[in-house]
């Protein structure tokens, strides 16, 4: 077999592997998050999470599959280790970069509703004091 096709199978196997595996961390930690993010709205933070991990998937695949090609045949063991280090760690930046921005958004969302609850007073205005003149 072909030490470039050899190459892209390791580089496939890894790059969806990881994908999956970032994809099922994030699901199944950010689902906490989300709800928080959400009021408590469980069914809400399902749906939000499956349509986040979905797009990661979409996102991330896609990239995989788009930098697959390379511009070099590899002749040797040695250019094997080094097209898949450079392209595998290319993958692992875009992946790190996607939980980076999504973290960031859903963080922002979070504050903005933490802000909104925090400008409802405790209780309700028992009355009007009109203000003193001449103090």
């Amino acid at each position: 077999m072909d030490r470039t096709v050899i190459a892209y199978v390791i580089y496939l196997a890894v790059s969806i592997g990881l994908t999956i595996w970032v994809a099922r961390t994030l699901s199944r930690n950010g689902r906490i998050f989300l709800a928080d993010v959400l009021h408590g709205d469980e069914k809400l933070a399902d749906a939000v999470n499956h349509l986040l991990v979905v797009g990661f998937y979409l996102v991330n695949l896609g990239f995989v599959a788009l930098y697959l090609s390379g511009d070099d045949t590899i002749t040797d063991t040695r250019q094997i280790f080094e097209a898949l280090s450079t392209k595998l760690g290319v993958v692992l930046l875009v992946l790190g970069v996607m939980h980076l921005g999504n973290v960031y958004v859903l963080n922002r969302i979070r504050r903005r509703g933490v802000m909104e609850r925090e400008q409802v007073p405790p209780v309700p205005p028992q009355g009007w004091v009109a203000p003193t003149v001449g103090r």
